[in-house]
Parts: C-alpha cells; sequence; structure tokens
C-alpha cells in the first residue's frame, strides 16, 4: 500500500462559474462536478484531496501559501493570473512543494497573450486542453512524480 499523500487542488477566477461560463470553451461540469470526482479519484489514490477556489489573487496567494504549508503537492489552476501574476508565481516557489498547472482549455490555441505563463518554468507538468478531464491527469501526474514513478 502505497503513503497517505495530501494534495491541495487550488481553481482561481471565474471557475466558480463552470457549467455556466462559456461551455463551448469550458465544458458544462461545474466546479463541484470536478471537486468531487478529484476526492474520489483522490481516496482510490489513497491521497487526501482537497478543493478550494478564489477569485482574487490575493486569496489565491494566501490559500496556496496555507495549503502548501499542509500538503504534499499542488494542482493549480490560476486561470487568467496565469498570464499576469507574479505574486502566484511567488507562492508557488515560497511553499516549496511540486506543482502541476492545469487549464480546461488548450491555452496555445486562443489569444496570444494566453500562451505565456508565469509557472511554466517552475512547475513539474502542464496539462491543458482536455476540460474537466485536465484536473484529473494533472492529480495522476502529481502522484507519479511525488511517487517517484516515471521519468
Amino acid at each position: 500500500m502505497t503513503t497517505l499523500l495530501k494534495i491541495a487542488v487550488v481553481h482561481g477566477p471565474n471557475l466558480n462559474l463552470l457549467g455556466t461560463r462559456e461551455p463551448s470553451t469550458y465544458g458544462r461540469a461545474t466546479l463541484a462536478d470536478i471537486d468531487r470526482e478529484l476526492v474520489a479519484l483522490g481516496r482510490q489514490e489513497n491521497t487526501e484531496v482537497a478543493c478550494a477556489q478564489a477569485n482574487g489573487e490575493g486569496e489565491l496567494v494566501a490559500l496556496i501559501q496555507s495549503l502548501g504549508a499542509t500538503h504534499d503537492g499542488l494542482v493549480l489552476n490560476p486561470a487568467a493570473y496565469t498570464h499576469t501574476s507574479v505574486a502566484i508565481r511567488d507562492a508557488v516557489l515560497a511553499v516549496g512543494k511540486p506543482a502541476v498547472e492545469v487549464h480546461l482549455s488548450n491555452v496555445h490555441a486562443r489569444e496570444p497573450f494566453r500562451h505565456h505563463s508565469f509557472l511554466a518554468d517552475i512547475v513539474v507538468g502542464r496539462v491543458m486542453g482536455f476540460g474537466a478531464h485536465s484536473y484529473r491527469l494533472g492529480l495522476l501526474g502529481l502522484l507519479a512524480h511525488l511517487r517517484g514513478i516515471g521519468a
């Protein structure tokens, strides 16, 4: 049996509107649906998953700091702050825990300003373009990283 790991999933701005916000881009799954699936997947993987969402940059920094202090890794969808926030980057670096960046849409198939990520060079991986499944892939990838499975 593998060691119980604790993973924090942090959702950024506007993700509380999933299911109704631009479903052609973000899908019909709600944030509650995604969180339920991640908690259930965590149980299957002997992992405790805690999920949180905030719209403000400072709130996200506080979540990353507090959850990062008590969890083994982070699955992070900073949403629009991906492309603008040095503060979120610094918070991820400050907690010193492995993180995976996830996005519902493929940001590289969207507007050019979305192509840059302030996190890309400090996270262990990035998953995007698979809708709600991006989170599941991100969680599984982070668990593999933490357990030393794979490259």
